[in-house]
This record gives structure tokens, sequence and C-alpha cells, in this order.
């Protein structure tokens, strides 16, 4: 009988070393994830300090100079002005590596707007010469034909124009993909920034489990209720 009640006695023991060792491990899980969280919530605000990543504000600046350039030498300056901030970001490329893509993207907005100040160069010569031509037949009286290259003269720079505003929308247009794509990939990066710490030296298995715990925490990250039940408390106070 003596035998007997040592191993009755000794089986509700085992049975509270096991829930005491199981409400240990479930209560370092969830302070692992608490601490990941914390950690991710500030990287997040490290992102977000005061810093100049308004990268893709020198594009639109460069089309708004070059719509309202009229002269060759205001297009020269607006070219000039694009070709100095390509300048600036491929410096920025090296200190702010974590912003490559949005920088690349802007760098080749830049691009384009030499590329279309060179051709806004040619049109407006060829627009210079098609006024020489109006004067010349208005001064032969030849009225006919100055008004046709006046006509000719006001198509062209109203598509000019009409061209132009195509440019700054294309960069607006761009400019919110790309703000839209690095919020994309600054969560990504913090997700795998908590998947890495949370599951530090742990296994496969576990790792998985504690993610999908991590998703549901991030999801409701102070319930009012225990989530583990066999723990008994609330691990996240």
């Amino acid at each position: 009988m003596a035998s007997s009640s040592g191993i009755g006695a000794a089986g509700p023991t085992r049975q509270q070393d096991y829930a005491a060792s199981t409400q240990r491990e479930t209560k370092s899980v969830y302070e692992m994830m608490r601490d990941a969280r914390e950690k991710a919530e500030a990287r997040r605000e490290q992102f977000k300090a005061p810093r100049n990543t308004r990268y893709g504000d020198a594009p639109m600046l460069a089309y708004a100079k070059l719509a309202r350039a009229r002269t060759p030498g205001e297009v020269t300056a607006a070219s000039g002005y694009a070709r100095r901030k390509i300048a600036q970001l491929q410096s920025a490329l090296r200190s702010d590596p974590d912003n490559k893509e949005r920088i690349q993207a802007s760098i080749r907005q830049l691009q384009k707007a030499v590329r279309r100040a060179g051709k806004k160069q040619r049109d407006i010569q060829r627009e210079k010469l098609t006024e020489t031509r109006r004067k010349k037949a208005l001064e032969e009286e030849n009225r006919q034909k100055a008004a046709r290259l006046r006509q000719e003269l006001a198509r062209t720079r109203a598509l000019r124009s009409i061209r132009e505003s195509g440019y700054i929308r294309e960069a607006e247009m761009d400019n919110r993909t790309q703000e839209q794509l690095s919020a994309a990939r600054l969560e990504l990066r913090t997700q795998l920034q908590e998947l890495s710490a949370s599951t530090a030296g742990v296994s496969t298995g576990v790792a998985a489990q504690q993610y999908a715990a991590a998703q549901a925490v991030m999801a409701a990250p102070e319930p009012e209720t225990p989530v583990p039940e066999a723990a008994g408390l609330d691990m996240l106070a």
C-alpha cells in the first residue's frame, strides 16, 4: 500500500512539474515575441527619424522647371538642375543604401528629364525658325502663308505643353508608386527582423509555430484574455 501511495504521489508531482515547465516555456516564447515586437517598433521609429528621404521631389521639380522654360537658356538651366540632382543622388546611393531602389528610380526620372530637355531645345529652335518664316511671309505680304505658319506654330506649342504636362504627371505617379514600394520593403524587412529575433536558437518546427503566434500577437497586441489557456496567465502583460 505504501508503494502504491508513493506512486500515486509521484504522478501528480510529475504532472505539476510538466505543467510548470510548459508554463515557463510558453512564457519564454511570448516574452521573446514581445521583445521582437518592441525591437521592430524601434526599428520603424528609426526609419521614421527626420531625414531627407524625399528623393521623388527632385524629378518633379526638374520637370516643373523644364515646363516653365521658354528660352534655350532656361532649358539649359533646367537640364543643369537635373544633372546636379543626378550627381547628388548617386552620392546618396552610397550613404543611404536602405533607399537604394527609391534613389535609383529618381535618377532614372532625372536622366529622362535631361534627354527631354535636349528635345525641347531642338523644338524651340524649330519654332524659332517657323516664327522667322512667318515674319518674312508678312513682310512679303503673303498673308495666307503667314496665317498657316502661325497656326502651325500654335499647334506645335500646344502639343509641347501637353507633352510636358504629361512628364510632370508621370513623375508624380512614379513618386507615389515608389513610396508604396518603399513602405512595402520596409515592412518586409521589419517582419524578417522580427522572425529572426524570435527564432534565434529555436528548431524549424518551433520557429514556424512562434511565427504563427507572432502574427496573431501583431494583429492583437494587447489581448484582454490570456492567449495560452494551459499557461493560465497573460504572457504579454
